[in-house]
């Protein structure tokens, strides 16, 4: 922990102290992470001086999108789509805004292009879930050097990619399609032309972000749907990919399933379902083992994530809890696997 002038910040600096007022207020918690924005409106408030954790001592879990900002950002798309009739879609206009919100977040990220993400398997949200396929959308689309108006585009398709399932009364949470009738199967499969078709005579649209809309299940082999099509734009196929692997870690569709499994079975298709140029920028900033994690070495010891490596998403950095014996091990036992060579995870642990 390090005690640092206001004017010695560069941003993005993670507190070691909560900031507090005059009044003992918190202004930002422990943990939060202080943008450049956050640095002159603390020197409006007459802060000076703040602590911030030192380099080794930073673990702990890395979002695309900071807890505040998804959260704020889903309260505004929930709100604008729940007021959405069909037909009645100017309010919808007000999503370009939200996109851009996500871009401007992540691009206010020093070294965002380098970090390993984690993006953890969780219940399955519509809304969360479109806001989650737009971070890992935009920032795929970023690292493949989309111009900023195509993805522009993409956030917003990502936003609205889902619309058409508010016009169905199926329940498709966390089940496999195989589960369902073949009328019910058929149905759920026509939410990209139901939304599509509500947007299409829209003129505040483009016609990529219809294409998204549209096309966000199809896949390269043309097994996708609804119209088993192969040559679709490869800005959604940039969509695909993150929707693709999102539906599986929460549960819309199929069966959730965690993390790794979803990495893999990306990793199986590319260049089959997949553009594998995609899946390669997708796969090179997600964590296969999110942190926090319970985790089991072949050394047969109980461990848990507690940071990424760059460049090596399959070999995080793992605190050791239990050795090969199941006794508790005391105090920080870490061990970062992209240094130790001849230990690597065997499998993951529903909790210690």
């Amino acid at each position: 922990m390090l005690r640092k002038q206001l004017h010695e910040l560069a941003g993005n600096e993670v507190l070691a102290r909560d900031i507090v007022n005059g009044d003992f207020q918190i202004i930002l918690p422990k943990g939060a992470t202080v943008r450049g924005s956050y640095i002159r409106k603390l020197k409006e408030l007459g802060i000076t001086e703040v602590f911030v954790k030192t380099e080794d001592s930073i673990v702990g879990e890395m979002a695309i999108l900071k807890n505040e900002t998804e959260e704020a950002v889903r309260r505004t798309v929930k709100d604008i789509l729940e007021r959405h009739t069909y037909h009645n879609n100017q309010e919808l206009a007000e999503l370009g805004g939200a996109a851009d919100d996500i871009i401007d977040t992540i691009l206010e990220e020093k070294q965002v292009v380098n970090r390993v993400f984690d993006i953890k398997e969780r219940s399955a949200d519509i809304y969360e879930h479109s806001i989650s396929i737009c971070s890992m959308a935009i920032l795929t689309a970023l690292k493949l050097g989309v111009e900023r108006k195509k993805i522009h585009d993409i956030g917003v398709g990502c936003l609205l990619h889902d619309i058409g399932l508010r016009y169905m009364a199926i329940d498709f949470n966390n089940q496999d399609l195989g589960i369902l009738n073949r009328q019910e199967q058929a149905e759920y499969k026509k939410h990209p032309i139901y939304g599509y078709s509500s947007l299409k005579d829209e003129t505040w649209i483009s016609d990529l972000t219809k294409a998204v809309i549209l096309y966000h299940h199809e896949c390269m082999d043309g097994s996708g749907f609804p119209l088993h099509v192969r040559d679709i734009p490869f800005e959604c196929r940039i969509v695909n990919v993150c929707d693709t692997f999102d539906e599986m870690i929460c549960g819309i569709a199929c069966r959730r399933v965690k993390v790794y499994e979803a990495v893999e079975y990306v990793k199986s298709f590319k260049n089959l379902l997949f553009d594998g140029k995609i899946v390669d920028v997708f796969l090179g900033f997600t964590a296969v083992y999110p942190v926090g994690t319970h985790v089991l070495t072949n050394e047969g010891e109980l461990a848990v994530v507690v940071s990424q490596n760059r460049d090596f998403a399959e070999r995080p950095v793992i605190k050791i809890l239990r050795d090969s014996k199941g006794r508790n091990v005391e105090g920080n036992v870490i061990k970062d696997l992209v240094k130790i060579h001849n230990i690597f995870i065997e499998k993951t642990l529903d909790e210690a």
